[in-house]
């Protein structure tokens, strides 16, 4: 009587093996891909969907350091960030394209202290960008342009505009 020999789990485990393998890939894959996707990027590492934000009153202000009247609002702006109710963002860009170092440098040397969308090719904004500056756009909670403002703003003049959009769209 011959013995037979037990059978090998080996050809079983490695195409398990092969298959687990590859779902991982694959997972890194989609979950990369999704970390790049994004609409715009802010200074300190974010990336923004315009999608998830809809919901929310966005308000954008283009600014440039060659651009007076722009440098003169900046501390209002700051001041309105400060304040600013819970469904409402603003966020601010450079006219010019900037790296990341050369527009960390100017946020700091002109104490720009919100969130500054780093300006690239790449960026995709729900406007044009605008023909001279200061310009603020504000979308409302549909995504859409409920306003521009071309020149120079203060805080109580956006929050005054806000209010009087935020009645107007109820």
């Amino acid at each position: 009587m011959l013995l037979s020999q037990p059978k090998s789990n080996a050809g079983k485990i490695k195409p398990i093996l092969f298959l687990v393998l590859l779902a991982l890939v694959a997972f890194a894959g989609a979950y990369t891909y999704q970390r790049l996707q994004h609409d715009f990027e802010t200074l300190d590492g974010t990336a923004y969907l315009w999608q998830d934000l809809e919901g929310k009153w966005v308000v954008v202000n283009y600014f440039a350091p060659w651009c007076a009247p722009c440098l003169r609002e900046m501390p209002e702006l700051v001041t309105f960030n400060h304040s600013l109710p819970d469904d409402t963002r603003l966020f601010a860009i450079n006219y010019d394209l900037k790296t990341k170092p050369e527009l960390k440098a100017m946020a700091e040397k002109f104490d720009i202290d919100l969130p500054v969308i780093i300006s690239s090719p790449e960026t995709k904004l729900p406007m044009q960008k605008p023909p001279y500056l200061p310009a603020t756009f504000i979308l409302g909670p549909d995504g859409k342009i409920k306003d521009t403002i071309m020149g120079e703003i203060t805080a109580t003049h956006l929050r005054q505009r806000l209010a009087e959009l935020k009645g107007a769209d109820e």
